[in-house]
Order: C-alpha cells, then sequence, then structure tokens
C-alpha cells in the first residue's frame, strides 16, 4: 500500500518540527552556555585583602588584634578555593583567570566582584 501524497506532507511537517525542536533545545541547554566565560581577577582579590589585613597589623596595638587579623587572614585563605569551586556552578559557565584572556567580549562576563563577596561574607 502506497502512502498518499497528504500522508508524506504530514509526516515530512513531523519530522521537521521534532528537528527543530531538537535543534532550539540544543542551542539553549548545550551551546549557549558552553560560550560563556566567566573572568576573575584572583590577584586583585587577593591584593586587596592583603593590603586590608596589612593596614589591620600596623594598627593593631594589642595580641588580640593581631590574633584576629590572622584569624581574618586564616578565613580567607579557606574562603577562597571554595569560592572559586563554586563560580562555574552557579553561572553555568567556563571561569578563567582575567590574566588568560586577551580581550573581552560580548560573551564575557567579569565574576571578580561575586567573588570578592564570596570571600568576605561569612
Amino acid at each position: 500500500m502506497k502512502p498518499s501524497a497528504s500522508q508524506l506532507l504530514g509526516h515530512g511537517l513531523l519530522t521537521l518540527l521534532v528537528v527543530s525542536a531538537a535543534l532550539a533545545a540544543y542551542d539553549r541547554l548545550v551551546l549557549r552556555p558552553a560560550l560563556i566565560i566567566g573572568v576573575v581577577d584572583v590577584a586583585e582579590v587577593y591584593r586587596a585583602k592583603e593590603a586590608e589585613f596589612t593596614q589591620i597589623l600596623t594598627k593593631a596595638s594589642s595580641e588580640e588584634d593581631r590574633q584576629k587579623a590572622l584569624f581574618m587572614a586564616r578565613t580567607f585563605a579557606q574562603r577562597l578555593p571554595v569560592a572559586l569551586e563554586e563560580l562555574p556552578r552557579e553561572c553555568g559557565c567556563l571561569v578563567v583567570l582575567k590574566a588568560a584572556v586577551a580581550g573581552p567580549t560580548p560573551n564575557t562576563v567579569d565574576l571578580t566582584a561575586t567573588l570578592r563577596r564570596k570571600v568576605t561574607t561569612p
């Protein structure tokens, strides 16, 4: 039994619809997130924290103040790697050092402020 022209047209339209939906889903769920690159300036965050700790230590008048500054430095050293691991999951993108990127693109997102917030908030 031969399929009629209207059946062939219906099957063709259904195939076209399924393929279009699959391509649209691939574009939204796989391709576009892979094109986004998050950049982070770890050196800037580190220098700012280092300056803050140095200032606290130079103004420290007691052993308690020094211990507080050392505790802050230890906390920062523990939070930094954890925060760097969380960034790619949160933005759903590849995260690289800002120094590794030659120039900004429309798909580049600066995550330095996010990293700074993560290492300063408890």
